[in-house]
């Protein structure tokens, strides 16, 4: 008899325990939600599935984060060393050297005879046009008193006067032949030649000797018609000799005009040579600089072809899938390359850029920056 009040307690507190603990989903097994909840479990399932497939899916590559940075562009070119000035200093008119010759190397200054020649008979016909000017001005001034007395007439007065004009000229001439007879060195330099030897018979336009000015040296290149609006006058422009000696300048002149078999332009670049340690017709690897522009420092390895064979690099887009971009080679350096045409700042796939083609989803690993 005991037994039955027991079980109607039991009975009672499992109906309180439903009603009051688990009334929320008493009510929901009431009306029948249990078959939803374990759907949307199965959906849900579903998905993180069809999440990790995907993620599965992303070809993998390795990245570098890279940040543009301003780099000062440069012309480069290929040219040689010239002298100053100069000069192959000649004769100008007949006669025999008479003075001992200078040897080449040796330095000059401005004024300093490089050839002396026998007068021969100029001086004597100097001597004899200076008698003829005496003598005409003596019958000038005889003419001009005797024309204002009216023992003269005109003419006569004019062909003094014609006479005396005459003389001069002469004068003039023969001491002109004389001074030609001194052969002078134009401007300080050196002798790149020996002047002419002692006896030798020169004549109107022979050589007497070559004077080069290596004090002040130009930079001789040419520019490509391409690149020709890079180069400004007075842009600094740097150079490596041949010698491997570096030496620094100015661009002094640009040509308008282009070299009809090249199409280049020529370039000039003053450098201040007081030592002389440059010479005439050296080779010179030239760089000249020009404005400044923000690039990409990348390894070469980074470069690719698109399908329209374009040059470019593949990045990474803000959804991870791979973007090309088309770049300028601007610089080509030992440890990598500068590249224009990218945004400021890009995640530029290094490996695996092959194996990839533009909007393919991949998962990036990024490795730290080269400088």
């Amino acid at each position: 008899m005991r037994i039955i009040p027991m079980l109607t307690a039991v009975v009672v507190t499992a109906s309180l325990y439903m009603v009051v603990i688990q009334r929320d989903e008493l009510m929901a097994f009431a009306r029948g939600e249990d078959a939803p909840d374990a759907a949307q479990s199965e959906t849900e399932a579903a998905e993180g599935q069809d999440a990790a497939q995907a993620e599965d899916t992303r070809v993998g590559v390795v990245a570098l984060q890279s940040k543009a940075r301003t780099i000062g562009n440069a012309v480069i070119l290929r040219g040689q060393t010239q002298a100053i000035r100069q000069v192959e200093v000649r004769a100008e008119t007949t006669s025999t050297v008479i003075s001992e010759p200078l040897r080449k190397g040796a330095h000059v200054e401005q004024g300093d005879v490089l050839c002396q020649l026998d007068p021969g008979t100029r001086d004597a016909a100097l001597q004899e046009a200076q008698a003829r000017l005496k003598e005409a001005q003596i019958n000038l001034t005889a003419a001009s008193k005797l024309s204002e007395g009216g023992y003269a007439s005109e003419t006569r007065l004019a062909a003094s006067e014609a006479a005396e004009r005459t003389a001069i000229a002469a004068v003039a001439a023969a001491e002109k032949e004389m001074e030609r007879l001194t052969i002078k060195a134009p401007f300080a330099g050196l002798l790149e030649s020996d002047t002419a030897e002692l006896g030798s018979l020169l004549q109107p336009g022979s050589l007497c000797g070559t004077v080069i000015q290596l004090d002040t040296i130009k930079l001789v290149g040419y520019v490509p018609e391409a690149e020709v609006n890079k180069v400004e006058l007075g842009a600094t422009a740097g150079a490596e000799l041949s010698t491997g000696q570096t030496v620094q300048g100015k661009v002094t002149f640009l040509s308008r005009s282009a070299d009809p078999t090249t199409r280049t332009f020529e370039v000039e670049i003053t450098v201040p040579n007081q030592d002389l340690s440059i010479r005439d017709g050296q080779t010179a690897d030239i760089a000249i600089s020009s404005a400044g522009s923000l690039a990409h420092k990348l390894p070469q390895s980074a470069l690719t072809l698109n399908n329209e064979g374009q040059l470019g690099v593949r990045v990474v887009g803000s959804d991870s899938t791979v973007v090309f971009y088309p770049v300028q080679l601007l610089r080509d350096e030992a440890d990598g390359v500068w590249l224009g045409g990218l945004p400021e700042t890009a995640d530029v796939i290094v490996v695996g850029q092959d194996f990839v083609t533009e909007g393919v989803a991949v998962a990036a690993t990024y490795r730290e920056t080269e400088q």
